[in-house]
Protein backbone atom coordinates (compact mmCIF):
# COMPACT_ATOMS: atom_id res chain seq x y z
CA UNK A 1 0.00 0.00 0.00
CA UNK A 2 1.80 3.29 -0.69
CA UNK A 3 0.49 5.58 1.55
CA UNK A 4 0.08 9.12 0.73
CA UNK A 5 3.08 10.66 1.79
CA UNK A 6 5.16 12.93 0.09
CA UNK A 7 8.25 10.74 0.15
CA UNK A 8 6.32 7.55 -0.72
CA UNK A 9 4.35 9.20 -3.35
CA UNK A 10 7.25 10.21 -5.37
CA UNK A 11 9.17 6.79 -5.36
CA UNK A 12 5.89 4.62 -6.61
CA UNK A 13 3.67 6.95 -7.82
CA UNK A 14 0.09 7.73 -6.95
CA UNK A 15 -0.84 6.67 -3.59
CA UNK A 16 -2.78 3.54 -3.42
CA UNK A 17 -6.51 3.73 -3.26
CA UNK A 18 -9.45 1.51 -1.29
CA UNK A 19 -10.82 0.69 -4.44
CA UNK A 20 -8.28 -1.02 -5.93
CA UNK A 21 -7.83 -3.80 -2.82
CA UNK A 22 -11.69 -3.62 -2.39
CA UNK A 23 -12.32 -7.43 -3.38
CA UNK A 24 -9.16 -8.72 -1.53
CA UNK A 25 -10.20 -10.97 1.04
CA UNK A 26 -8.74 -10.98 3.44
CA UNK A 27 -8.25 -7.33 3.40
CA UNK A 28 -4.76 -6.65 4.19
CA UNK A 29 -4.29 -2.76 3.86
CA UNK A 30 -1.45 -1.86 6.87
CA UNK A 31 2.10 -0.45 7.22
CA UNK A 32 4.43 -3.70 8.13
CA UNK A 33 6.91 -3.41 5.17
CA UNK A 34 8.82 -7.18 4.20
CA UNK A 35 9.48 -5.90 0.57
CA UNK A 36 9.13 -3.26 -1.74
CA UNK A 37 5.43 -1.96 -2.38
CA UNK A 38 4.21 -3.48 -5.63
CA UNK A 39 0.86 -1.46 -6.10
CA UNK A 40 2.04 0.25 -8.80
CA UNK A 41 4.70 -2.32 -10.51
CA UNK A 42 2.44 -3.14 -13.40
CA UNK A 43 4.01 -2.48 -16.42
CA UNK A 44 7.61 -1.50 -15.05
CA UNK A 45 9.44 -4.22 -15.93
CA UNK A 46 9.27 -7.00 -18.86
CA UNK A 47 7.73 -10.17 -18.87
CA UNK A 48 11.47 -11.79 -19.12
CA UNK A 49 12.54 -9.60 -16.15
CA UNK A 50 9.52 -11.20 -13.71
CA UNK A 51 10.07 -13.96 -14.40
CA UNK A 52 14.06 -13.89 -14.14
CA UNK A 53 13.38 -12.05 -10.59
CA UNK A 54 10.86 -14.78 -9.73
CA UNK A 55 13.21 -18.08 -10.53
CA UNK A 56 16.31 -16.21 -8.49
CA UNK A 57 15.58 -12.44 -7.52
CA UNK A 58 19.28 -11.76 -6.64
CA UNK A 59 20.14 -12.35 -10.56
CA UNK A 60 17.96 -8.61 -10.84
CA UNK A 61 18.25 -7.06 -7.81
CA UNK A 62 21.59 -8.18 -6.33
CA UNK A 63 20.60 -7.33 -2.55
CA UNK A 64 17.06 -9.09 -2.63
CA UNK A 65 16.17 -10.94 0.01
CA UNK A 66 13.28 -12.28 -1.38
CA UNK A 67 13.40 -16.24 -2.17
CA UNK A 68 13.55 -18.32 -4.61
CA UNK A 69 9.94 -19.03 -6.69
CA UNK A 70 11.35 -21.20 -9.62
CA UNK A 71 8.84 -23.65 -8.97
CA UNK A 72 6.47 -21.71 -10.33
CA UNK A 73 7.75 -21.88 -13.87
CA UNK A 74 7.66 -25.86 -13.80
CA UNK A 75 4.07 -25.95 -12.64
CA UNK A 76 1.57 -26.23 -15.11
CA UNK A 77 -1.19 -23.90 -13.65
CA UNK A 78 -4.12 -25.63 -11.98
CA UNK A 79 -7.27 -24.42 -12.87
CA UNK A 80 -9.70 -27.22 -11.50
CA UNK A 81 -10.83 -25.24 -8.52
CA UNK A 82 -11.39 -22.30 -10.28
CA UNK A 83 -14.89 -21.89 -10.67
CA UNK A 84 -15.01 -22.65 -6.64
CA UNK A 85 -12.87 -20.12 -6.13
CA UNK A 86 -14.40 -17.03 -8.22
CA UNK A 87 -17.77 -18.73 -6.50
CA UNK A 88 -16.91 -18.01 -3.07
CA UNK A 89 -15.20 -14.27 -4.16
CA UNK A 90 -18.82 -13.94 -5.75
CA UNK A 91 -20.36 -14.35 -1.98
CA UNK A 92 -18.25 -12.19 -0.63
CA UNK A 93 -18.82 -9.20 -2.52
CA UNK A 94 -16.31 -9.62 -5.85
CA UNK A 95 -18.62 -8.71 -8.87
CA UNK A 96 -18.03 -11.91 -11.25
CA UNK A 97 -21.33 -12.81 -13.31
CA UNK A 98 -22.04 -16.66 -13.62
CA UNK A 99 -20.90 -16.11 -17.27
CA UNK A 100 -17.38 -14.50 -15.66
CA UNK A 101 -17.27 -18.00 -13.56
CA UNK A 102 -18.12 -19.92 -16.51
CA UNK A 103 -15.92 -18.97 -19.30
CA UNK A 104 -12.67 -18.21 -16.65
CA UNK A 105 -10.60 -21.36 -17.61
CA UNK A 106 -11.11 -20.71 -21.45
CA UNK A 107 -10.75 -16.94 -21.06
CA UNK A 108 -7.20 -17.61 -18.89
CA UNK A 109 -6.20 -19.50 -22.50
CA UNK A 110 -6.81 -17.03 -24.53
CA UNK A 111 -4.97 -14.54 -22.36
CA UNK A 112 -1.47 -16.32 -22.68
CA UNK A 113 -2.58 -16.35 -26.81
CA UNK A 114 -3.16 -13.75 -28.68
CA UNK A 115 -3.95 -15.30 -31.91
CA UNK A 116 -7.18 -17.20 -30.28
CA UNK A 117 -9.98 -16.94 -32.22
CA UNK A 118 -11.51 -15.69 -28.79
CA UNK A 119 -9.08 -12.88 -28.46
CA UNK A 120 -11.39 -9.93 -29.38
CA UNK A 121 -14.12 -11.37 -27.54
CA UNK A 122 -11.97 -11.24 -24.89
CA UNK A 123 -10.52 -7.99 -25.14
CA UNK A 124 -14.16 -6.81 -25.15
CA UNK A 125 -15.02 -7.59 -21.91
CA UNK A 126 -11.44 -7.32 -20.59
CA UNK A 127 -10.45 -4.17 -22.06
CA UNK A 128 -7.72 -3.47 -20.03
CA UNK A 129 -6.42 -7.01 -20.48
CA UNK A 130 -2.91 -7.75 -21.62
CA UNK A 131 -2.76 -10.58 -23.96
CA UNK A 132 0.46 -12.76 -24.76
CA UNK A 133 2.88 -15.83 -23.02
CA UNK A 134 3.71 -14.04 -19.97
CA UNK A 135 5.94 -16.71 -19.13
CA UNK A 136 7.44 -17.26 -22.76
CA UNK A 137 10.24 -19.93 -21.64
CA UNK A 138 7.44 -22.81 -21.06
CA UNK A 139 5.32 -23.79 -23.89
CA UNK A 140 2.44 -24.57 -21.08
CA UNK A 141 0.65 -22.41 -19.03
CA UNK A 142 2.35 -21.95 -15.96
CA UNK A 143 1.75 -20.41 -12.08
CA UNK A 144 4.64 -18.16 -13.01
CA UNK A 145 2.40 -17.00 -15.76
CA UNK A 146 -0.22 -16.46 -13.69
CA UNK A 147 2.03 -14.27 -11.39
CA UNK A 148 3.49 -12.58 -14.29
CA UNK A 149 -0.36 -11.33 -15.40
CA UNK A 150 -1.11 -10.37 -11.93
CA UNK A 151 1.95 -8.33 -11.23
CA UNK A 152 1.52 -6.82 -14.84
CA UNK A 153 -1.48 -5.47 -14.18
CA UNK A 154 -1.38 -3.94 -10.35
CA UNK A 155 -1.85 0.07 -10.75
CA UNK A 156 -2.83 -0.18 -14.09
CA UNK A 157 -6.48 -0.61 -13.98
CA UNK A 158 -7.55 3.03 -11.94
CA UNK A 159 -7.88 6.55 -13.89
CA UNK A 160 -6.35 8.15 -10.84
CA UNK A 161 -7.06 11.51 -12.64
CA UNK A 162 -10.86 10.57 -11.70
CA UNK A 163 -9.99 10.16 -8.38
CA UNK A 164 -7.99 13.25 -8.09
CA UNK A 165 -10.60 15.64 -9.60
CA UNK A 166 -13.13 14.15 -7.11
CA UNK A 167 -10.88 14.96 -4.36
CA UNK A 168 -9.35 18.66 -5.75
CA UNK A 169 -5.78 17.05 -5.94
CA UNK A 170 -3.47 18.63 -8.67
Amino acid sequence: MIRSLRDEVERYGHYSLAAESMYDHPFQWGSKRNGPDLARVGLKYSDSWQVAHLKDPRSVVPDSIMPTYAFLANNELDTRELAQYMQASKVVGVPYTDEDIAKAVDDIKTQVNPDSQDAAAFQKRYPKAQLRKFNAESSTITEADAVVAYLQMLGTLVDFKVYDDKANIR
